[in-house]
């Protein structure tokens, strides 16, 4: 496995999508092809398991046959049965919502009321036309077009507009040994929570941290539970969260880290938390892990 920022937070397989991700170009054979088929199901659907009789093989055929795009075929199993039964039928709505930032926008929602535009789409349009509202998107067409396969980018800073969208990411992702169906104790219950309803970012802890409930889920605490103020600086929702940094390193923006050692570890309240994001993507940092401090 390889070392870095993507293997201490357990998405080293993600930063290889990331990297070269799957596209079809003019010329690949009936293997490459079936290899774009086998990534859009896994991509979309979340890792689940799709048995033979599941698939959905007229939009397999039209693709093969070079009628629609990858982009088309991404949309055509969406819309399938098989998407809607498995996480739109079964699942609450805002874990619908989640889940479809995660298959087909490859990232978390940046914010309540992102996720609150899809909410009231689906009661005045319905389910298709959400789905077409993700695929139609100029955020979808500028990051993968008509021929690539979408791919998790929601965990790298340079994604994320925010650090509530950074932290968010690791809520909806876990290892390619589990999926979005199973391999999590919250089961269909949204990921996000209260957290989405007071736009707050939620903690990032390493897999290997000896916090128990690790990064991939955290049960939201209630609404109405008091909170606890820990020193003067902690802003409104009364937390400081301690920020662990690694890999500073020169980017493109200063040619030389005016970091010597390449971990720091920052004690930051609630309300300066994307300040010292954004400083700490413009310095070359990658942030390893974000827990609150009780």
């Amino acid at each position: 496995m390889p070392f870095g920022p993507a293997s201490i937070l357990g998405v080293e397989s993600f930063s290889q999508e990331c990297e070269a991700p799957r596209e079809l170009v003019p010329g690949d054979d009936d293997q490459s092809k079936e290899e774009i088929v086998r990534a859009v199901y896994r991509q979309v659907l979340g890792n689940a398991y799709v048995m033979e009789s599941e698939r959905q093989v007229v939009a397999e055929s039209q693709f093969k046959l070079g009628e629609i795009s990858v982009r088309e075929l991404v949309r055509r199993i969406a819309k399938s049965d098989l998407y809607s039964t498995r996480f739109f039928d079964s699942c609450a709505r805002y874990r619908y919502i989640e889940l479809a930032f995660r298959h087909l926008l490859g990232r978390a929602p940046a914010d309540f009321e992102e996720m609150r535009g899809h909410a009231e789409r689906l009661d005045t349009s319905g389910y298709e036309a959400d789905i077409d509202s993700f695929l139609n998107s100029d955020e979808y067409q500028n990051t993968f077009g008509e021929w690539t396969v979408p791919y998790q980018r929601g965990w790298k800073t340079e994604s994320c507009t925010t650090l509530q969208e950074f932290t968010w990411s690791f809520q909806l992702l876990r290892g390619n040994s589990s999926s979005s169906l199973k391999g999590n104790l919250a089961g269909i219950r949204s990921r996000l929570g209260g957290a989405a309803y007071q736009n707050r970012p939620l903690p990032v802890v390493a897999p290997s941290s000896q916090d128990s409930q690790g990064w991939s889920f955290r049960p939201a605490a209630n609404l109405t539970d008091p909170v606890t103020r820990i020193g003067v600086l902690a802003g409104e929702t009364g937390k400081v969260y301690r920020v662990e940094v690694t890999g500073y390193r020169a980017n493109n923006v200063r040619p030389t880290s005016r970091y010597r050692k390449s971990n720091r570890v920052y004690f930051v309240p609630f309300n300066k938390l994307s300040e010292q994001y954004q400083l700490i993507h413009r310095e070359g940092g990658k942030i390893a892990s974000i827990t609150p401090l009780s």
